[in-house]
């Protein structure tokens, strides 16, 4: 795991709307992670963003230090101003090697989690890594690194009570929401953005009774597969400030870098009504603007205010904790003999060829004429010796190299 690398970003040194700036969209990603690698000489990498974290997993010789870090970020091209780029050159978490495997376990294992024991940011890292495999951005080295990742979040899910009860950022939004015991269940309830984060929350929602749903998507048809869902209307998402039917409560989360809920759209939205809205926003950046908590009378509930409930869900799971880091710890020191044996794979790939050319140098060459003076049956009977030879010899060296391997660790 030498060359194993990740610069992280996480809701433990970052506030959350500082973070959403470094947020990649989709139709850009595939261009800046292309820049990474061919600027900076990194051979894999993917990308994971979520509403707490944006972190870079990759593969390079290169010495992880602040300049490496600063021309990072400036081949990222994400338009930070000088301030910005100093403030999360000085809060960046940066792991390598092992200590970077362990925290790529804890992290799938939601042990880095705001929301400890929550399963999504487990589906969360394979989309990730499936989208830059997808794009070329991963090989064989992620491939196995991967594969360990899901393997250990199954054991320590499966094994340990981390998950139980679960408690997500959703859940704990939910709970947020009906604690301010101002929605009846017939709320009008406007949905910005048809996600997986949306559409959890709005399973809650129509689970306790809550009927009155308007969807809005940039996509239209995913708009409507969540509207179908919830018996609700679907629209696109440019028709939302043109929405006169007023609304209760709004939430949202999409992927955008610039807020969705301006003053002036949302001033639309109220259609003259003055009393106190909700709106649930667990996007990072943030969909809504600043200016809209501030001017207008409004229950807030993003994903910063959720912290203090987050941080009371650690302490109950402490013991399940130290379990999980067990299971972590027995898993990394299996991985390490999985890759020794994988590195003796990948250099004797070659034996196979380098057997069948000194097998065909024999028949075809050293000892032409003697086969060709050989009647039919001989042939045949030294062609299976042959390939019952070439076989044994390319196995052998194989399961030999395995043994030495084992025995040594």
């Amino acid at each position: 795991m030498e060359y194993l690398k990740i610069i992280a970003f996480t809701h433990k040194h970052i506030d959350l709307q500082s973070l959403g700036k470094l947020v990649i969209c989709d139709q850009t990603l595939d261009d800046r992670l292309k820049n990474i690698q061919d600027v900076l000489g990194v051979k894999e990498i993917f990308y994971v963003g979520t509403c707490n974290r944006v972190e870079f997993v990759f593969t390079s010789a290169s010495l992880i230090d602040k300049d490496f870090i600063r021309r990072f970020l400036t081949v990222l091209d994400m338009g930070l101003p000088e301030r910005y780029m100093d403030d999360f050159i000085s809060k960046v978490s940066v792991y390598e090697k092992v200590e970077a495997f362990n925290h790529l376990l804890r992290t799938s294992c939601s042990l880095e989690s705001l929301v400890v024991g929550e399963k999504e940011i487990l589906a969360q890292v394979r989309r990730a890594y499936e989208a830059c495999r997808v794009s070329g951005f991963t090989g064989d080295y992620m491939r196995m690194i991967m594969n360990r990742v899901v393997k250990t979040a199954k054991e320590v899910y499966t094994n340990t009570n981390i998950s139980k009860n679960p408690v997500s950022v959703v859940s704990l939004a939910y709970r947020k929401l009906r604690d301010l015991k101002m929605c009846s269940s017939d709320a009008r309830l406007l949905i910005i953005g048809a996600g997986e984060t949306n559409r959890n929350l709005a399973q809650y929602l129509k689970k306790h009774k809550y009927t009155n749903f308007s969807v809005f998507n940039r996509s239209l048809e995913n708009a409507e597969s969540l509207a179908a869902e919830l018996n609700g209307r679907a629209y696109p998402l440019s028709a939302l400030e043109n929405y006169s039917e007023g609304f209760d409560v709004i939430i949202t989360c999409t992927g955008s870098t610039e807020p969705i809920l301006t003053e002036e759209i949302y001033q639309k939205l109220l259609n003259g009504d003055t009393g106190k809205k909700v709106i649930v926003d667990l996007a990072v950046p943030n969909d809504t603007a600043p200016e809209v908590p501030l001017k207008f009378p409004v229950h807030f509930i993003e994903v910063e205010s959720l912290k203090e409930i987050a941080r009371k869900n650690i302490q109950e799971r402490y013991n399940e904790l130290v379990h999980a880091e067990q299971i972590i710890a027995e898993n990394i020191k299996d991985f390490e003999l999985v890759l020794r044996q994988r590195e003796i794979e990948i250099a004797m790939s070659i034996v196979p060829q380098k057997i069948k050319e000194i097998k065909q140098t024999a028949i075809n060459g050293v000892f032409a004429e003697e086969i060709n003076d050989l009647d039919e049956k001989s042939r045949m009977v030294l062609e299976r010796v042959v390939n019952y030879m070439e076989k044994k010899y390319i196995s052998v060296p194989m399961v030999m190299a395995k043994e030495i391997l084992v025995k040594n660790s």
